[in-house]
């Protein structure tokens, strides 16, 4: 490994990275990328390590900050790898996220005819959903619970997290002294969180069994918060309740189309309540679905979009390749009422040649993949049939990969796009296209 040299030095930083760090360049141009700096500032930096295509530096002392610097709210920033941009103005960070955005775009040569006005919703104890690490430091003689520094390899050491929901987010070193306190402390190596519109709940993995008095301390712990525990001692199913013994259900409502959704304690829910709301309604909008069409939504998960869809639309399809999801989706159908509503199983990378579904009549199709994108179903499916498409992403590289696709080789037409901002102050980048033919 090459020497790293501590001396610390300056260096203007140019633009901003896609993980949020800044970029500057050395003397001889190779790439410095600078946790703690933003574009336009001079900072101190110091090299925390090298590889072959870039250095990497820690901001030291700002020398020239940029306008839109601002104070960061939580006291561990700059250490936790929770969130990364809680320095740059709110407004500011919508920006950059859209910048990266429309350069996605650009890269792969596709360009919307409108940039969408960006969605925004609360920025502080808005993560509802969420993964704890837990690791025991014998050199600090105590139990940490937190998200991953910045270097991954450690947990950082925690006392609340302003982005958390306030349940889970203020009640981070009590949750640190419960665990130390465990005599499986060793054997705990996370903690999920996950809050419904009642009820909020933590899910303990642990590697052994655990002892009369770690239970009891457990359930002590989630009675004295009102938190439900739950307990996982293995797979995904293995999932059961601790505290209350029949805890109250999970479930959020949407109330612009009188929805009540169920869900698991590790079943995926879109993190921001509020935003969620705004997204489902612009993503309906873009449809613009008449009363007598049917509606195709691949990777449909728990019946987010599908259920206020179904409000509108003759029919709606959901299809979705996690089984326990599909099968909280026909039960979301079920209570909300809604007969016009199917759901299926299927692994969407995989050939759908011979899926029912995949025969059936649709006016308009919904996207909504996870990081890598749908390209392998939109190779499959006959465009042709639809006459929009709406396109949800969580990665706008490869957003801009299948717009590509659509739009060079299936003759598509990319109308709108824009982002949301689902993780204020994260690098993360929510958006949406919706696309027309010809």
């Amino acid at each position: 490994m090459a020497r790293i040299d501590q001396t610390p030095f300056e260096i203007e930083i140019l633009e901003l990275g896609h993980d949020g760090r800044g970029i500057g360049r050395r003397d001889d141009g190779k790439p410095v990328l600078v946790s703690g700096a933003l574009p336009g500032e001079r900072v101190l930096a110091k090299q925390t390590r090298r590889t072959r295509e870039a250095d990497l530096a820690a901001a030291l002392e700002v020398l020239q900050a940029s306008p839109h610097r601002v104070e960061p709210r939580c006291p561990h920033f700059g250490v936790c790898g929770g969130c990364v941009l809680q320095h740059l103005d709110g407004g500011q960070q919508i920006l950059v996220k859209q910048n990266r955005l429309l350069a996605q775009f650009r890269d792969a040569g596709v360009s919307p005819e409108t940039v969408l006005a960006p969605l925004v919703d609360a920025a502080w104890g808005y993560r509802r959903k969420g993964r704890l690490s837990v690791r025991r430091v014998q050199k600090k003689d105590r139990t940490l619970v937190g998200f991953r520094e910045l270097d991954p390899r450690f947990v950082a050491d925690l006392g609340e997290c302003h982005t958390a929901i306030p349940q889970v987010g203020m009640r981070i070193a009590a949750l640190s002294a419960l665990i130390e306190s465990l005599q499986a402390r060793q054997a705990i190596p996370q903690v999920e969180f996950i809050a419904g519109d009642a009820t909020v709940a933590l899910v303990f993995r642990h590697l052994e069994p655990l002892g009369a008095e770690d239970l009891a301390a457990l359930e002590a712990f989630g009675r004295a918060h009102e938190l439900a525990i739950f307990l996982q001692p293995g797979g995904v199913d293995s999932v059961h309740p601790l505290w209350p013994a029949a805890p109250p259900e999970l479930s959020f409502r949407l109330g612009p189309w009188d929805v009540e959704l169920g869900f698991q304690p590790l079943d995926f829910i879109q993190v921001n309540a509020g935003l969620n709301e705004k997204m489902i309604a612009l993503a309906l909008e873009l449809l613009e679905v008449g009363p007598g069409q049917r509606v195709l939504d691949l990777f449909c998960g728990l019946g987010n979009f599908t259920l206020p869809l179904a409000r509108t639309a003759a029919e709606v399809v959901g299809v979705e390749g996690d089984a326990g999801l599909v099968a909280r989706a026909r039960a979301n159908a079920q209570r909300n009422g809604l007969g016009q509503v199917e759901f299926h199983a299927a692994d969407l990378t995989q050939d759908q040649g011979n899926a029912p579904w995949m025969a059936q009549g649709f006016d308009r199709l919904l996207l909504d993949p996870p990081r890598s994108g749908a390209i392998d179903v939109l190779r499959q499916l006959p465009l042709e049939r639809f006459g929009r498409i709406v396109y949800v992403s969580c990665h706008p590289d490869t957003l801009a990969r299948d717009a590509a696709y659509l739009v060079n080789e299936r003759g598509w037409t990319l109308r709108k796009a824009g982002v949301m901002d689902m993780f204020p102050h994260t690098a993360h980048v929510e958006s949406i296209a919706m696309f027309e033919r010809g």
